[in-house]
């Protein structure tokens, strides 16, 4: 279980990324972060694994604060924490193969990671990861050779052979098709229920969020200002994360914090936002 408690981050420019926010992600679900591009979403996803160092709070995994771990335990326990690049972060020259064994670094020694050498068993299972994400045909194809979406497949599969108690995805889908994104998208689900383990996904795109994920928290300006199920996220809810408009809550239906022209989009029932980022 991944609980998180009232985090910051604020830069050396004094700019605040994340406001003191607060959430839990259990089981196998699966949670869609949405929110403008600058919300924190980023930034509140690489803080879990301190690839962002947080200004204050708690992250806890199962019940052990990473924030408080020094450089060696803080390396071991990022076994525990399975992330999913934008932008893929992998090895352009090596295969596809030896880019889903590097999830198993953490796990064996530094001579071995250096020569590339891993157990038998890790071999045998990244075969069968390969195989469960459509890649298990292409095992010796150097990844430059790949397309964005077998890419980001790689990125899974190196991803679920750490064996994580989270997997933590930052914008899995902006470079791909709707097909393909829906495919990913789809893989990502897949695999939390057959795994067993909950899946966090920062995310762009509302209406993959809206079809695939449990839950969606909205985060806006640093600060989460939804939370809720799919069904949930009304369009009242999307001016919130994407406008900063309040819902309403005043006896004639206006929202004490909206502009005038937040009010009227407010107030109009039929209208819809689309696209949104």
């Amino acid at each position: 279980m991944l609980e998180v408690t009232e985090l910051r981050k604020t830069y050396p420019t004094g700019d605040e990324a994340l406001k003191g926010v607060s959430m839990a992600v259990e089981g196998s679900e699966t949670v869609a972060m949405i929110g403008p591009s600058g919300a924190g979403k980023s930034t509140f996803i690489r803080c879990i694994n301190r690839l962002t160092e947080p200004s204050d709070g708690e992250v806890r995994l199962d019940g052990s604060d990473l924030t408080e771990l020094d450089d060696d335990a803080l390396r071991t326990a990022r076994r525990d924490v399975g992330m999913i690049f934008q932008e893929y972060n992998l090895v352009e020259r090596l295969t596809v193969m030896e880019n889903v064994l590097t999830g198993r670094l953490g796990y064996v020694s530094a001579w071995s990671a250096f020569r590339r050498s891993f157990p038998a068993e890790d071999i045998e299972r990244a075969y069968d990861i390969l195989d469960r994400v459509g890649l298990g045909d292409m095992e010796n194809k150097r990844v430059d050779e790949l397309s964005g979406g077998q890419r980001q497949r790689v990125g899974i599969a190196r991803a679920v052979i750490q064996n994580p108690k989270i997997l933590l995805v930052d914008e899995p889908t902006p470079s791909l098709d709707p097909e393909t994104s829906n495919t990913v998208m789809r893989l990502l689900t897949d695999i939390a229920a057959e795994q067993d383990v909950p899946v966090l996904i920062n995310i762009h795109e509302v209406d993959l969020a809206m079809e695939h994920a449990d839950r969606i928290v909205g985060l806006h300006d640093g600060g989460f200002v939804f939370e809720g199920t799919p069904d949930e996220l009304d369009d009242a809810g999307l001016d919130r994360v994407y406008r900063g408009a309040e819902i309403p809550d005043t006896a004639d239906g206006t929202a004490t914090d909206a502009t005038d022209e937040e009010r009227e989009i407010l107030a109009d029932p039929d209208r819809t936002l689309k696209g949104g980022t």
